[in-house]
């Protein structure tokens, strides 16, 4: 995803060289629990944007969402191909539904 890739760039720009009255610099300089407070506030709001089913509002909702990934991903020092090195293996992989569970009476 070229888009996110350039998100995720300039995120990474801000933290290396911050910018006055930059929203992402605000959110790196609060640090992680703000960032992943956002990251749960924008997935909630994707959520709710795809039971309405209403894809403008999800499409916009999603770009947060990818948004707030990328400066979550900056702050903790992940990048974009650490991500897609974990997408390659499992999509290599043979029988991705996990097992089902016995009930506990069962056991």
């Amino acid at each position: 995803m070229e888009a996110f890739e350039k998100l995720y760039e300039a995120a990474l720009e801000r933290k290396v060289s911050p910018k006055e009255n930059s929203y992402t610099n605000y959110l790196l300089d609060k640090g992680v629990e703000k960032i992943t407070k956002k990251v749960g506030e924008e997935s909630t709001e994707v959520v709710i944007a795809a039971i309405k089913r209403d894809n403008a509002e999800l499409v916009t909702e999603l770009a947060d969402l990818f948004y707030h990934l990328a400066v979550l991903m900056v702050n903790q020092g992940v990048a974009p191909r650490d991500v897609e090195a974990e997408l390659t293996r499992r999509s290599e992989k043979e029988g991705n539904l996990k097992p089902e569970r016995k009930p506990i009476e069962e056991l």
